[in-house]
């Protein structure tokens, strides 16, 4: 039959002939990307592989909705949530079981909510209550991490916190991964990754000289690569930081400065960190990205970044 070309580069079901049996046709359905392979073949990129297909033994092809993200095992979440707390530290850190109560002056959410993943040796209602104890003494907000659909997600929400809806960065947001790959630099650019900021990487980071939460957040990490892409003439374009945790690399504080974007820097930097940190053994990249913050997802869709899990922000119910 004839395939329309729309549904090249769509997600399809396609069924196709495989033999026959008594005199009848054997029929088998192929679900994934579908790719033109020459004038006579088609390729479907299933879960499984690719399966070629001869176009002349396709029977029905039509396009279906794209497949729901798999969910990655809890105690993988609660592993790479550690590490991505780990890659951020926060000013203040005490532990109450396995919960993290964290603090930072106000600098992010991430520094500055408890992140509640395991047992925190308390009752909820009691761990919960140690964390407004905790916020108040730090003069934070009280507020919990938790990684969506998790027990502790739920069990918090059944203590009537709620969305923090306020949160300006986004209170939803996605943990993103992907393998890290070697990196060829763009003729007439050159990328600094050295391990401590410099006076440059500041102002753009946080417009000058940064505070003692700004420093410790950002640079209290221990092996860490303080990125700037630069042109032929020595001028700022961009920076990324990356933080060694694990087989994994950390990478934050994407940011290409104004006149310089929608050319392709933004992509040389995380290529740039993703390598740096597979130099040190890293097998994944991780980064975070809030759901509302639509141009980046898009970004690292296109870059090969795939969801691993969600997180939320939850606060006490005014």
């Amino acid at each position: 039959m004839e395939i329309p070309d729309e549904l090249v580069g769509a997600r399809v079901a396609l069924r196709h002939r495989v033999g026959t049996r008594d005199g009848r046709p054997l029929l088998t359905d192929a679900v994934g990307e579908l790719a033109a392979d020459g004038a006579g073949v088609v390729v479907v990129r299933t879960r499984r592989g690719p399966v070629r297909v001869e176009r002349s033994a396709v029977v029905a092809v039509r396009a279906v909705p794209p497949a729901p993200p798999r969910r990655a095992p809890l105690a993988a979440v609660v592993r790479l949530e550690g590490l991505c707390a780990d890659a951020w530290p926060a000013q203040v850190e005490r532990p109450l079981g396995q919960w993290r109560l964290r603090a930072a002056s106000g600098y992010t959410g991430r520094a500055n909510a408890a992140l509640a993943i395991g047992d925190p040796g308390l009752p909820i209602a009691a761990a919960l209550h140690e964390v407004c104890r905790f916020a108040r003494e730090h003069d934070a907000p009280a507020r919990v991490q938790v990684p969506v659909g998790s027990p502790w997600d739920r069990a918090v929400a059944a203590e009537g916190w709620v969305l923090n809806a306020a949160h300006a960065k986004g209170a939803e947001v996605s943990v993103l991964v992907a393998p890290v790959a070697d990196a060829d630099l763009p003729p007439r650019l050159r990328i600094e990754l050295p391990p401590r900021p410099s006076a440059e990487w500041w102002r753009l980071a946080v417009g000058g000289p940064p505070t003692p939460a700004q420093d410790r957040v950002l640079a209290g990490a221990p092996d860490t690569a303080f990125g700037l892409l630069r042109d032929e003439d020595g001028a700022v374009l961009g920076q990324v930081r990356a933080a060694l945790v694990a087989d994994h690399v950390h990478i934050s504080t994407l940011e290409v400065v104004p006149a310089a974007r929608r050319r392709g820097h933004a992509t040389t930097l995380l290529a740039a960190a993703g390598a740096w940190g597979r130099e040190r053994g890293a097998r994944w990249a991780v980064l975070q990205v809030a759901l509302q913050n639509g141009g980046a997802r898009a970004l690292y869709d296109r870059l090969g970044y795939v969801e691993h899990h969600r997180y939320r922000y939850l606060v006490p119910p005014t």
